[in-house]
């Protein structure tokens, strides 16, 4: 029955029929293809590939349209090189076959994919900036009497920053993919230098492309190492260790979360009290989701993140909520994009000050706001 449905086009009606089946007995001649076609047609990529390989068939036709298929599946996910490999396979069997003409434009699309599928990487990013708050004072709204003190030493400045990364794909297969990458980051204050920042990253990840249902998913494994110089001395040694995944639930929407364990080490000089010691362990977890437009030409995005810092030193030990937003529009003209995003971190010190208020030391908790 569920053939008879195929035959008339009543996709629909068939594919349930022929799962059940294929569940039965999935080397049943020809029924992997069938299978793998209706799942191909809900964009159930890897479930459609799934299929194709699990069946048999001893008829030419439908093992070359299975080929093809198979192709098309890879293709539309990313492999183009197995999608080739496949195509040429699928022309091999029936060379003067109707399907011949629709192989070799496929074969011809492929080879322009293939050669624009670059496994090396390289972008470079150079900016102007204002920052009105360099040395990061705090606000006047508060009882201290120091910030006013601090609030006069210069703390503006404009400046320039220059970004490089580079990467390479070393392994990239249906299924997997494997980068190594690096960057640096740098920022120069024009009126105070000795808050200019380099951060230089270097990096080493995993990605695994599933499908959870129909829907695409990736999950990824990174590790990363970054040394962050302030002025002219290391200030910052980190060690990231993360673990994400990306879903994709339909054309407007997208979803992702991770978990995250950091180790900070803080070059401080061996003087520094013990309660103001920043080195720390810090984990996170935390989501976002994506509502997106015309290809991702725009979307707006909403997240949240808690993390949790154990400082050596008791004055920075905080839990934290992290909340994000963010929009993007692009525009018709030569796809300028215009992007707005915030990011509000809002940190609770579970221990009371060992400094301040230096009116009353030790006797309130330390709460941030940073945006």
């Amino acid at each position: 029955l569920g053939l008879a449905y195929f035959a008339q086009q009543q996709y629909e009606r068939a594919r349930p029929l022929l799962e059940e089946a294929f569940r039965a007995d999935p080397k049943r001649d020809g029924l992997g293809y069938y299978v793998g076609f209706a799942r191909y047609r809900q964009k159930d990529y890897r479930g459609a590939l799934a299929a194709f390989r699990a069946g048999a068939t001893k008829n030419p036709d439908i093992e070359q349209l299975t080929r093809f298929y198979t192709s098309l599946a890879l293709g539309a996910i990313g492999s183009t090189g197995e999608a080739a490999a496949e195509v040429e396979q699928a022309l091999r069997l029936a060379p003067g076959s109707a399907l011949t003409g629709a192989a070799e434009r496929l074969r011809e699309g492929l080879a322009v994919a293939r050669g624009r599928e670059r496994r090396l990487s390289l972008e470079v990013r150079l900016g102007f900036f204002f920052d009105d708050n360099v040395t990061i004072v705090p606000d006047l709204a508060t009882s201290e009497p120091l910030v006013r003190g601090l609030r006069q030493r210069a703390h503006e400045s404009t400046g320039e920053l220059a970004g490089l990364n580079a990467g390479y794909a070393w392994l990239r297969t249906e299924n997997w993919e494997s980068t190594v990458s690096g960057s640096f980051f740098g920022t120069y204050n024009n009126d105070l230098p000795a808050f200019n920042i380099y951060d230089m990253v270097g990096s080493l990840g995993l990605t695994r492309k599933l499908t959870l249902g129909a829907m695409p998913a990736q999950a990824g494994l990174q590790y990363s190492f970054d040394e962050l110089v302030l002025g002219e001395s290391v200030f910052l040694l980190r060690n990231t260790v993360a673990l994400s995944g990306t879903l994709v639930e339909g054309e407007h929407h997208l979803s992702q979360a991770f978990l995250r364990y950091q180790k900070k080490d803080f070059r401080e000089p061996a003087s520094l009290p013990s309660a103001e010691r920043r080195s720390a362990d810090n984990w996170a977890a935390g989501a976002v989701h994506l509502l997106r437009f015309s290809r991702d030409q725009h979307f707006l995005k909403a997240g949240y993140q808690f993390d949790w810092e154990d400082a050596d030193g008791k004055d920075y030990r905080y839990y934290g909520n992290r909340f994000l937003a963010g929009a993007q529009y692009t525009l018709p003209w030569k796809g300028v994009r215009l992007k707005y995003d915030l990011d509000a971190h809002l940190r609770a010190h579970t221990r009371k000050n060992s400094l301040f208020p230096t009116t009353a030391p030790n006797t309130k908790r330390r709460y941030d706001t940073e945006l």
